[in-house]
């Protein structure tokens, strides 16, 4: 409160011009104007989000530890992740935004490493200015508003990119998404220099899906079966057979997409299935968050309790961590 009155004070004392022309010449008036509307301009600055190196920096270290320390059995989506935003924003003059696509079963982190990314980009994560969430039920709900659906959403990422660079766009559940909505913004991820003297080369691009699920469920399984160790799976094993699925999926927001078919997609993310030793690590994570002691016998209750599959085996955890939060109210 006291950086805001002093802030307005300031505007007042150089903004006002009876002050001015009372107090000075013509020419000490320009100047002093001149002085107080920069000054001005850098309190705003200083108490409003801008964007600029104060709001916007890239922590590689901070976001490396996030997904050590955050992130459960996803030794795949962590090491592309990090490769892939680290090269990015180090990266003074990309040549086209960073578009990454992440696929799994719902609770097993895509949500969460989307918010990492922003915590470790912007200064107010999530609740940045230059972060934008769409959710396809939400804002697109009506197939048939779908060619509205497209001039809106062009001119939304036009008029953010243009007012900052570095913006991040996030589009959940693309797999409820209508079929040739995502093409429509095509353009603003293709290697263009400038669109109507926009440049979208530093803009990052995240999409989230639970298709292609079932061809890493898959894969999953076909190495617990085959009593390999879920940390030899690589992303070779999934990336081809996840494209290809997600680019015939009639279910999904990129079905048939030019985005896939020009290639567009830098990195298709998988998230491998949850097991019970991850959903403890959950549990004791989500303690130490709320700052309880961590209890690994609470946490392996919570754990027990979750439905898992197959269902003779119980291997992979339906939900992964989704439930977790609220299996601890009930627990602590």
């Amino acid at each position: 409160m006291r950086a805001a009155h002093f802030y307005l004070l300031l505007l007042h004392v150089f903004l006002t011009p009876a002050v001015l022309v009372n107090a000075f010449d013509p020419f000490t008036t320009t100047v002093v104007l001149g002085i107080g509307a920069t000054l001005g301009r850098t309190i705003y600055n200083y108490l409003h989000e801008s964007c600029d190196p104060k709001w916007i920096a890239f922590n590689a270290t901070g976001l490396e530890v996030d997904l050590e320390r955050k992130l459960f059995g996803q030794h795949i989506a962590s090491r592309i992740i990090l490769k892939a935003v680290n090269g990015f924003m180090t990266n003074e003059n990309p040549k086209k935004p960073l578009v990454l696509s992440l696929h799994g079963w719902t609770g097993t982190g895509k949500n969460f490493v989307s918010q990492l990314i922003a915590e470790n980009i912007y200064k107010e994560g999530m609740d940045s200015n230059f972060v934008h969430v769409f959710t396809s039920e939400l804002h697109f709900p009506h197939a048939s508003q779908l060619e509205t659906y497209k001039t809106q959403l062009q001119q939304w990422i036009k008029g953010n990119v243009t007012n900052c660079a570095h913006s991040l766009f996030i589009f959940d559940e693309m797999d409820k998404m209508h079929p040739g909505l995502i093409d429509s913004i095509k353009p603003y991820l293709d290697y263009y220099d400038k669109l109507d003297g926009v440049s979208y080369r530093k803009a990052i691009f995240i999409f989230l899906s639970n298709a292609g699920g079932e061809s890493i469920i898959q894969t999953a399984l076909d190495f617990w079966k085959g009593g390999r160790d879920r940390e030899e799976i690589e992303l070779k094993d999934l990336e081809a057979l996840l494209s290809v699925s997600v680019f015939n999926n009639k279910q999904s927001g990129l079905w048939h997409t030019s985005l896939i078919d020009k290639n567009l997609v830098d990195f298709f993310v998988p998230f491998l299935p949850l097991e019970y030793r991850h959903v403890v690590q959950c549990a004791l994570a989500e303690m130490a968050a709320r700052g309880f002691q961590p209890d690994k016998s609470v946490a392996e209750q919570v754990a027990r309790d979750l439905v898992y599959f197959p269902k003779a085996e119980r291997v992979f955890s339906v939900k992964g961590c989704k439930t977790i939060e609220s299996k601890l109210d009930y627990y602590t």
